[in-house]
């Protein structure tokens, strides 16, 4: 039997100063995704771009986050965490760098890749800290983790209104520059660790995934069918690859694990949920209410703060009554939240923002006992690829979520309303869209339910 690592104990105040690093190197990475959604329209207007084109600021970075944090969860069960987070940060300062200066369209999506590539190791890696470091307090750890990322959505819309709409947009990057801050105390504060197993990573099964995906977003967003051929050749390789390599990037087995595989799909489609919300949002104020940038951000803040609030009860929750019936709940607020907001879209605005507030607050209850429930269904020695391969799904659920409801948005003269109770007219698109996205919380809700009550019973 593989002998499982064994890790230095921490000390309280260890303890704390380890939470207090992830919660200040996630705050520097969701500000920077929150911040450019609240800016999605004004890039759009100086580039003169569709909707479809101008997701890609966000889908190319979520893509590229998206395998790098399952690349960086792999790297962790074989190099030191300390090593891999350094020269993530320094790949996340150094692509916010180029996207300052970005005179292009162009120069702006490599600026997000290269920051992509960085930044993705510090989700990735501060979901994995908790599970290697502080085992005896999983619950509180991701509840804290949760609701700073929820804290931190929250605060981007704000700083990105007040910047992007007292200079311009690209000044944006300064916050990801300054995460260089953290190096000196992440050097500091994390534990040396010792050699860890022996192994290899699979780059070119992580390229075919990644044409994969590429591929199929492009042709969701263009209906080019030669990137759908391209995406489905991949596709097929990447299975070979998969079933005959003997380390791949994605390891079967690991699917194999029914709880494992429905906990990951279940935060897939949750994060479908929330990144689609979080997307439209912004597109949809200006285009019903006319709301500058700064009022765009204002209209996210009290949703976001709110499920920083409630994050910080989520992991007492889980500790308390375990992860199962936590996700249920928060997917009754998925389903509410959409449905308000499909319904009431073309009232005053600080209504709607009330109805966001209800589907937000969803995000760090999700996200922290899905994450729980993985570090129980897994064993230690494969934490690092289980909550990768996690990561991978979230993120990949933004990048598809956002290519596929701008595409939608590109469409002209939507005249059926799926829900009878909304306001008819330029707002039917939206209110179709929301009521898609409680469609599908209220689908994953039956799923999660039908799947997990023996799993329920088992972790009273």
């Amino acid at each position: 039997m593989e002998e499982q690592p064994v890790h230095k104990k921490l000390d309280k105040r260890e303890r704390k100063n380890l939470i207090l690093l992830i919660c200040i190197l996630l705050t520097f990475t969701v500000m920077n995704g929150t911040m450019f959604n609240v800016a999605i329209p004004d890039i759009a207007e100086e580039f003169n771009l569709l909707p479809s084109q101008v997701s890609w600021v966000m889908t190319g970075y979520i893509l590229v986050f998206a395998i790098g944090s399952l690349m960086y969860g792999k790297l962790a069960d074989l190099f030191p965490i300390k090593t891999l987070l350094t020269a993530g940060i320094i790949l996340f300062a150094s692509g916010a760098a180029l996207g300052l200066f970005s005179p292009n369209y162009s120069t702006l999506l490599a600026a997000r890749v290269l920051q992509a590539m960085g930044g993705a190791s510090i989700p990735a890696l501060s979901f994995i800290i908790p599970a290697r470091f502080m085992p005896g307090e999983r619950g509180k750890v991701f509840g804290i983790v949760s609701s700073t990322v929820a804290f931190a959505s929250g605060l981007g819309p704000i700083m990105g209104g007040l910047v992007g709409g007292a200079f311009n947009w690209r000044f944006l990057f300064i916050f990801s520059v300054l995460s260089l801050i953290a190096l000196p105390f992440l050097r500091r504060w994390l534990p040396e660790e010792e050699k860890r197993q022996t192994g290899k990573v699979d780059i070119l099964g992580a390229v075919l995934i990644a044409i994969t995906i590429s591929a199929f977003l492009l042709f969701v967003t263009s209906l080019n069918f030669i990137a759908l051929i391209a995406a489905a050749v991949a596709g097929v390789l990447s299975a070979w690859r998969m079933y005959t390599y003997e380390d791949p990037f994605i390891d079967p087995a690991m699917l194999k694990n029914v709880y494992y595989a429905f906990t990951i799909l279940t935060s897939f489609l949750g994060t479908i949920a929330m990144f689609g919300m979080i997307f439209v949002v912004p597109i949809m104020a200006r285009d019903i209410y006319s709301l500058s940038t700064v009022e765009i951000g204002l209209l996210l803040f009290p949703g976001a703060m709110a499920a920083g609030i409630i994050g910080q009860f989520g992991g007492k929750l889980i500790d308390r009554h375990g992860s199962y019936p936590v996700v249920q709940f928060a997917f009754l607020f998925v389903v509410a939240g959409s449905f308000l907001v499909s319904t009431f879209i073309g009232v005053p605005p600080w209504i709607i923002s009330l109805c966001i507030l209800v589907q937000y607050i969803a995000f760090p209850l999700i996200q922290s006992s899905t994450a729980n429930i993985l570090t129980q269904v897994i064993p230690e020695k494969r934490t690092g690829v289980g909550i990768g391969l996690f990561n991978l799904l979230n993120f990949l659920a933004g990048a598809i979520a956002s290519a596929v409801f701008g595409a939608i948005l590109d469409l002209q003269n939507v005249t059926l309303l799926l829900n009878p109770i909304a306001q008819n007219g330029s707002s039917t698109i939206y209110a179709n869209l929301f009521i898609g996205l409680s469609i599908l919380a209220v689908f994953t809700l039956f799923l999660f339910r039908t799947i997990f009550r023996n799993f329920a019973e088992k972790h009273k």
